[in-house]
């Protein structure tokens, strides 16, 4: 990562008003939850707060919902017309949206997005990220220092490279 370039004001251009930090919120558009192929790993915590909001104890939970790679269990994709929406996207429920099925207990890949090291790399990163990401660079205003914590707790996953 080429230093802490989101703690200059206006990091991205997208305004004059001396801002510090990153601006991020969530549109419900299930970008960030589709795509290509890649992983959404989880803690053992992780598993045991999704199996017990749908319902399921864990071994019923990993059999249905996740597969085994490389780098550790993850959760498992559907095919779309959108591309691979992670399983527990519902994009039927309320038209329009792209809804969680765990939100609450959603892992820490999930819940740090977009501040994962990838897109934090450069300007450049984060530009290209906007590209799917319609929430980023509008309402909340992330300081650095939340960035940072977010970023600490991201597992690293990610998309597939």
């Amino acid at each position: 990562m080429s230093g802490r370039w989101y703690t200059n004001p206006d990091p991205t251009g997208a305004t004059t008003t001396g801002e510090v930090g990153l601006r991020f919120t969530c549109t419900q558009c299930g970008n960030c939850c589709t795509g290509p192929p890649g992983y959404v790993l989880y803690t053992p915590d992780e598993r045991r707060a999704m199996a017990a909001e749908i319902g399921v104890d864990e071994a019923t939970f990993e059999e249905r919902y996740t597969h085994r790679t490389s780098r550790g269990r993850s959760l498992n994709e559907v095919e779309t017309s959108f591309g691979n929406d992670c399983v527990f996207l519902d994009r039927g429920t309320e038209p329009g949206k792209a809804l969680c099925r765990v939100y609450r207990s959603r892992p820490s890949q999930c819940r740090t997005w977009p501040f994962w090291k990838e897109n934090l790399r450069s300007p450049k990163s984060w530009d290209r990220a906007t590209r799917t990401c319609p929430g980023m660079n509008t309402g909340t205003l992330y300081p650095p220092e939340l960035i940072e914590l977010r970023l600490a707790e991201d597992i690293g996953a990610g998309r597939a490279d």
